[in-house]
């Protein structure tokens, strides 16, 4: 079972030096659970990232409140049970316009050229085309969103190459 590693390895950066292009979509690390290339959507209308997740359930541990859930096996990926701490709880309005509470931790995020520590929600995305989703908060520290192109940071392995349309 994958939990969240306790301290960082070295020391993170919260912002890029200098701003970094990415497009629509692009791949996403989530080493803390083992989880790399993970295809995510970039979406600057939503506030907190987002990752799909099934089987939610709280428990205690250490008389903190702990949440285990499951990421989905994809044609990428293998299903992983993970296990992390509850960092918080946030009433989210999902695409469908409904609000919902969702558990809220916080683990290692890597984009492109940067890794720090980020929130993310777990939500049940089965029915979204992408298990990720990258709101404006983790955006902010340095990334630039080019809306008419996608993978700028690296091709998924199993897509073919197609000519950008603009």
């Amino acid at each position: 079972m994958a939990k969240p590693i306790a301290t960082a390895p070295k020391k993170l950066r919260r912002k890029l030096k200098q701003p970094c292009e990415i497009g629509w979509c692009e791949l996403v690390d989530l080493p803390d659970f083992g989880q790399r290339k993970l295809h995510a959507k970039i979406d600057s209308g939503a506030r907190t990232s987002s990752l799909h997740a099934v089987r939610i359930q709280p428990f205690e541990k250490n008389g903190e409140e702990w949440v285990r859930f499951t990421i989905p096996k994809s044609p990428e990926h293998a299903a992983q049970e993970c296990e992390s701490r509850v960092y918080d709880h946030r009433a989210i309005k999902s695409s469908n316009g409904k609000i919902e509470q969702r558990y809220v931790i916080e683990t290692l995020i890597t984009l492109g050229p940067l890794t720090w520590a980020g929130h993310i929600t777990l939500a049940n995305r089965q029915s979204m085309a992408f298990p990720m989703l990258i709101g404006r908060r983790a955006l902010r520290r340095g990334f630039l969103v080019n809306c008419g192109k996608r993978w700028m940071l690296g091709r998924p392995d199993n897509r073919p190459l197609k000519k950008e349309k603009i």
